[in-house]
């Protein structure tokens, strides 16, 4: 999960030592996870309405770091 990291760096260097597997199931679960909080975002009860942003950018970075690998492209 994006919150448990202390850098984006570090989580990406995670994101990038799993599997395609992994990748999926934590893009889905991510995915879920703003799915809801969304629906808390919109009826109030959420405190720090910036975590939308950052599961936005969490399953962006799974994405592309999915589309390198389908490339052949290494970083």
């Amino acid at each position: 999960m994006p919150d448990t990291v202390d850098t984006t760096r570090q989580f990406v260097d995670q994101l990038r030592q799993a599997s395609n597997e992994e990748l999926r199931d934590r893009k889905s679960h991510i995915a879920e996870s703003l799915f809801n909080l969304r629906f808390r975002l919109a009826s109030g009860q959420i405190d720090d309405p910036m975590r939308v942003r950052k599961y936005r950018k969490a399953i962006a970075q799974i994405n592309t770091i999915l589309r390198e690998r389908e490339l052949g492209i290494n970083q």
